[in-house]
């Protein structure tokens, strides 16, 4: 009766540790319903920081007219020929650390801070000067990428294309946290115009974290995923050690086996 009660309560603790376990793997947890329409959060821009690469066009009905604030090159198909060209290349402008560029014919601009719809409101006023009609002005990132490391199947840097990006599609790019990775102790890296570093943790169990101001990621943001306890302790353990374990375990049933026949 004793051994009857004895396995029974093995059994129980085995239970509640494998529910215990399974409630640090889900994300988003008690999310059966958030409704986040009553906040009415405005929709998420990237913000141009040092270091962007740019990619400005202007256009207008007459190509000639935009043609002086477009940063183009055409380089010659070779040395021989220097009549024939390639299609012309549109070069990038790199905002430097004081948030500036250097933009043909209208001269330093300072767009560090701005989103990309007003860094294209600001160009197109500053060319009411030069151009009669409203041209199209378009800004683009070329070097929107972020990072993801730790307990991931595929850890590395991702270039966003369309600049907007958030934690779990970092993660599903990254092909998702491995068994090992804390999901309430995700740590976000990320550093301001301004060169201050922040480390932030999060928890992607809460499925409050949707409504966290860093659920959106910016440029140059790392991701870091922290394994837990159980990774950390098979990575003391050392392939020899593990090897030493199997020895000892082969020479103990041995023992057992020959104390038994002996019997």
């Amino acid at each position: 009766m004793k051994k009857t009660n004895y396995a029974l309560l093995v059994l129980l603790a085995l239970v509640l540790a494998s529910c215990s376990a399974y409630k640090q793997v889900p994300y988003l947890q008690a999310s059966e319903y958030l409704d986040t329409s009553g906040q009415n959060p405005p929709l998420y821009d990237a913000r141009i920081m040092p270091k962007d690469l740019l990619t400005i066009t202007v256009n207008t009905t007459d190509p000639e007219t935009a043609a002086p604030f477009n940063l183009i090159v055409a380089t010659t198909l070779s040395n021989q020929n220097k009549n024939l060209t390639n299609q012309p290349v549109l070069q990038q402008y790199l905002v430097d650390n004081k948030g500036n560029i250097d933009f043909p014919v209208l001269g330093i601009l300072h767009i560090g801070g701005l989103t990309k719809s007003e860094a294209e409101n600001l160009i197109r006023e500053k060319l009411k000067t030069y151009i009669t009609e409203v041209p199209i002005v378009n800004v683009r990132m070329a070097n929107y990428k972020i990072s993801v490391m730790g307990e991931v199947t595929n850890p590395g840097s991702f270039v966003i294309s369309n600049e907007k990006v958030n934690l779990f599609e970092a993660l599903a790019m990254a092909g998702d946290m491995t068994i090992y990775g804390q999901r309430d102790n995700v740590k976000l890296i990320r550093e301001d115009a301004q060169g201050h570093r922040e480390i932030i943790p999060l928890n992607l169990n809460d499925a409050s974290i949707i409504l966290s101001p860093y659920y959106y990621l910016q440029q140059n943001d790392v991701i870091y995923v922290t394994p837990n306890k159980t990774k950390a302790k098979n990575a003391g353990i050392s392939n020899s050690t593990t090897i030493w374990f199997s020895v000892v375990g082969t020479l103990v049933s041995l023992a057992s086996l020959i104390v038994t026949i002996s019997r």
